[in-house]
């Protein structure tokens, strides 16, 4: 069984629901028979890239989320504590002070090439895991570059996946496709084709569709 998920490294909330869905699937008695496949999606692809005008100028992440929400900082602040402590129970550890406001485009990128060589979820969860938590600019070559190599990749590799026409391609046709399915936002999990899942949800909904459309197919 294939499940397919759409999700973004800027996303509080796919690493919770990364998470929440593998507690799931470590109760799932076929689990050998599950396939994940992770699927790019910008939530902001107007964020400049690193490079151009205006990159690296968003400010914190506070700021950002109080003026795309059209809120107080202190009112953005104190939604990001509510997150932290969904983030806890899910076994994270989120530092949004030191989180950084950049392009996922790249990092789409690296992780496409991932996926090509078996590693696209390892590519997901160091680059969650450097987001949320260890505050590095995941926009950037020099991190990407030392990223890719510690989930595997070679030098050649990532600069193949940061230069090559085909891996940008590829994440433009995911985006594309959640378009077409009515996907707004991640995460975004569909099983097999079936079912889906919108949000971090909690781990029983990931097992009880688990089992429900394995069940049917097997």
């Amino acid at each position: 069984m294939q499940v397919e998920v759409w999700s973004d490294i800027m996303c509080p909330f796919c690493y919770i629901g990364k998470r929440n869905y593998e507690t799931a699937l470590a109760q799932f008695g076929d689990k050998d028979n599950v396939e994940i496949i992770w699927k790019s999606f910008q939530l902001n692809p107007d964020i400049p890239k690193e490079g151009e005008p205006g990159a690296g100028e968003h400010g914190n992440v506070y700021q950002y989320v109080a003026d795309m929400k059209g809120m107080s900082y202190e009112q953005s602040v104190k939604m990001h504590e509510t997150v932290v402590q969904t983030a806890k129970r899910a076994g994270l550890e989120y530092h949004f002070d030191k989180a950084k406001i950049t392009n996922s485009f790249k990092a789409h990128r690296l992780i496409q090439k991932a996926k090509s060589l078996g590693l696209g979820d390892a590519a997901e969860e160091r680059l969650f895991y450097a987001n949320f938590t260890e505050g590095l600019d995941y926009g950037t070559d020099a991190v990407l570059y030392q990223l890719g190599e510690e989930i595997g990749l070679t030098k050649e590799q990532v600069t193949e996946a940061l230069t090559d026409d085909e891996y940008a391609l590829a994440v433009s046709d995911d985006i594309r496709e959640a378009r077409q399915i009515g996907v707004n936002g991640v995460p975004f999990f569909v099983f097999d084709r079936k079912y889906a899942i919108s949000g971090a949800q909690p781990p029983e909904l990931f097992l009880q569709t688990l089992e429900k459309a394995f069940g049917e197919e097997h």
